[in-house]
């Protein structure tokens, strides 16, 4: 599933050619991708001025004046702007037509992602209770000390929880966590505050520089433009179970953690 930096790279791709313009009509070639897909999308959409493409978490917000289209691209989703008349291929499923003669196109051939609407001065309820971003000032090493006490959950479990912070999925945590030196299985009640610093330190280093190599390559997500992200081949943990851990040398370790797999390094990471 694309991460954060995935998705605030496809924002900043899809901006400079979908802020500014109208909307001149909607195409739904399905009812429906993961859940129903609201008739305002149809009705309000059309002949409104797209004011600014926002992120929010995963999600991405086309805002008008009538609500923002919300937008998530779920496992194997793909937002492309093309010229209109470009034929739609398989799994093309929505087209969002604009005045400048191009096309705003979702394509989702495991639709998991979505295409919902969130009237004006509300906030979804699949926003409402995400917690902060994670490159905003709202997120440091005393907000995630003071989330944290009491719990016995492990702290990587901690750190992908979007009640917590948003966006920090997987590879991002598996990558902030050995960066920090901070062991996945720990107890995150039992992270003192200081390495609680180190850890939000490292968390907005990489995915600030994920966002700029252009986010990590995943087998269904490729940018805007087609061409896949650079991050990967940067990877130190994610991904590299049993390979030599780049700091000692000894193997990476790999288990499975909240049904996800998790890899560190048994003596680098405590």
């Amino acid at each position: 599933m694309p991460e954060l930096p995935e998705v605030e790279t496809t924002r900043r791709g899809l901006a400079p050619h979908v802020e500014k313009r109208r909307v001149k009509s909607v195409l739904l070639r399905r009812p429906d991708l993961r859940w129903p897909i609201p008739p305002e999308v149809s009705q309000d959409l059309p002949g409104q001025r797209i004011e600014a493409v926002r992120r929010r978490a995963k999600y991405l917000l086309l805002d008008t004046a009538a609500g923002s289209a919300l937008l998530h691209l779920g496992m194997s989703g793909s937002l492309r702007v093309l010229p209109a008349k470009t034929a739609p291929t398989a799994h093309d499923h929505v087209d969002i037509a604009l005045d400048s003669g191009r096309v705003l196109r979702f394509n989702d051939p495991r639709r998991f992602g979505c295409l919902l609407w969130q009237a004006p001065g509300e906030t979804h309820e699949l926003l409402r209770d995400l917690g902060p971003e994670p490159l905003s000032d709202a997120f440091d090493g005393d907000y995630l000390f003071e989330r944290s006490r009491g719990r016995s959950a492990p702290v990587k479990t901690f750190l992908m929880d979007q009640r917590i912070v948003v966006g920090v999925g997987n590879i991002y945590a598996a990558e902030a966590l050995f960066a920090a030196g901070v062991s996945p299985l720990r107890a995150a009640g039992r992270v003192s505050r200081e390495r609680y610093g180190l850890l939000a330190e490292e968390v907005k280093r990489i995915l600030a520089h994920a966002i700029a190599r252009g986010g990590t390559t995943l087998r269904d997500f490729l940018n805007p433009d087609g061409a896949p992200g650079y991050f990967e081949q940067e990877l130190s943990a994610y991904g590299r179970g049993g390979e030599p851990c780049p700091r000692c040398g000894r193997p990476l370790k790999e288990a499975s953690l909240g049904q996800r797999t998790t890899v560190w390094c048994g003596h680098c990471q405590r």
